[in-house]
């Protein structure tokens, strides 16, 4: 499923490129302060060639506001007190809302006129349309139309108290699609009795493909909103409580880059754009390869590996600003889980950042490239290096086994750096706790699985003595 979004990604990319469209929801700020020094944050909505400018309904001061990720810095408030994930969530929630009606109107080819998106716009986000929810619980038996309403105050809430990252708030404004699409008439809190819960689950198997794990991920995401709604009063219906659906899942295989592999990568010459270049399957067969957009994947190339030599999750090296780095060391506070660490740094990581110590990055350390963009990148990388080892992942659809075997480039994304230093370090011999303090991993539940390869692959390396 991951992949074939990837792959709709890409054909979208490519067609806007062929018509010469943008497709893009754009957040600014205003030139212009008001008396308390927040600035209007402007949103730019392009679908299919029309373009609407508007307000977004809230304001920031510009020192608080980053241009490159379009949000507001993590931590900040505007002067009415309103935080960072608050108008993030708002930004997230626009965002989604237009890169879908724009998505249809690319499927359907239509092109909707100005007035239409001011409409929509209106009618999802306008201010005559923002719900007026009570906080009195609902009265036993009376069936609730303000199933959203109570949705959006608990992810208003709960993103501004956990200070949730914009991923999390993108997950439960998917699992909003998703339930949307479920019961297309109004939602209500008593449709998820044992039997809804069991339709739930069907819905997401048959409708929309979801495999076992993410099937389990979705039901996580939506007993954590039901918790939140029986605390508050709002939700009588307790089923969810003891719903439990058995749901095969099968391990899932660490995916990461051998050294060879990795050292492959690092030291790999991009071709130029347009060049054909000649490859082969695992099994030999010979094919070509266009390379497109060569200078982008030399970035990917990068920032990939500078993630294989220290550990950092993408979030952490998109973030990385050359006030990290002292000494021989980086320091800094992951996005994910707001651990201060510091990790020293290898020849590897340290050419890596040499490369780019000139280059105008806006204080940052590495060029930044998105997730999405780089996942796909990546890929194309590693298939130019010949990653391609056959390589079998196992899932679950209800009771049906799935056995898909795919090249290892198909598998490899911006994560794959974080498990590749992991695996690689463990495997050198580097003990478990001291490669704990470098990715801030706090208990060993979480490495189990990269110290079960890494023992694997000190047990083949043994039995190599058998043979002589």
């Amino acid at each position: 499923m991951f992949r074939f979004i990837l792959i709709c990604q890409k054909l979208c990319v490519n067609l806007c490129a062929k018509t010469k469209l943008r497709m893009a929801i754009n957040f600014y700020l205003h030139n212009r302060t008001d008396k308390k020094g927040d600035a209007p944050i402007r949103v730019s909505i392009m679908i299919n060639g029309t373009r609407l400018l508007t307000s977004s309904g809230y304001k920031i001061a510009p020192d608080k506001w980053d241009a490159d990720k379009q949000q507001v810095r993590k931590g900040a408030s505007n002067s009415a007190g309103m935080t960072w994930a608050v108008i993030n969530s708002a930004l997230a929630r626009i965002n989604e809302h237009f890169m879908t009606m724009e998505n249809a109107c690319l499927l359907n080819s239509t092109r909707p006129d100005v007035e239409t998106i001011k409409a929509e716009y209106a009618k999802a986000f306008g201010r005559a349309h923002k719900p007026q929810v009570s906080t009195q619980p609902e009265e036993k038996g009376k069936s609730s139309p303000k199933f959203w309403e109570y949705y959006s105050i608990f992810v208003s809430e709960r993103s501004e108290t956990n200070q949730w990252t914009l991923a999390t708030v993108q997950k439960f404004s998917a699992l909003k699609s998703h339930l949307s699409r479920w019961k297309r008439k109004n939602l209500d809190f008593s449709d998820f009795d044992e039997r809804g819960l069991t339709s739930l689950v069907t819905f997401f198997r048959n409708n929309l493909d979801m495999k076992n794990t993410t099937i389990g991920k979705q039901l996580g995401y939506l007993k954590w909103f039901l918790r939140w709604a029986t605390l508050k009063g709002y939700n009588k219906n307790l089923a969810y409580q003891t719903f439990s659906p058995k749901l095969k899942i099968a391990q899932k295989t660490v995916v990461f880059l051998e050294w060879d592999e990795l050292m492959r990568v690092f030291n790999y010459t991009i071709p130029a754009n347009g060049e054909c270049v000649t490859l082969h399957t695992a099994d030999g067969k010979e094919y070509t390869k266009v390379v497109h957009d060569a200078a982008a994947i030399a970035k990917t190339r990068d920032v990939f590996c500078f993630c294989c030599f220290t550990s950092l999750r993408y979030s952490d090296a998109a973030n990385l600003k050359r006030a990290n780095i002292t000494g021989e060391a980086l320091t800094i506070t992951t996005v994910k889980t707001a651990d201060t660490i510091t990790i020293e740094l290898n020849k590897y990581a340290r050419a890596i950042l040499e490369r780019y110590e000139n280059a105008d990055l806006g204080g940052y350390a590495l060029p930044h490239i998105t997730n999405q963009r780089m996942n796909i990148y990546l890929k194309d990388l590693c298939e130019l290096c010949e990653i391609n080892q056959p390589i079998t992942q196992t899932y679950y659809r209800g009771a049906v086994r799935f056995d898909e075997t795919l090249p290892k480039f198909e598998l490899i994304g911006t994560h794959t750096g974080r498990r590749t230093f992991i695996c690689n370090a463990l495997m050198l011999g580097i003990p478990a706790e001291i490669v704990m303090k470098w990715t801030g991993h706090a208990d060993y539940k979480s490495m189990k699985p990269y110290i079960d390869i890494a023992n694997k692959a000190k047990a083949a390396a043994m039995s190599l003595f058998d043979k002589l």
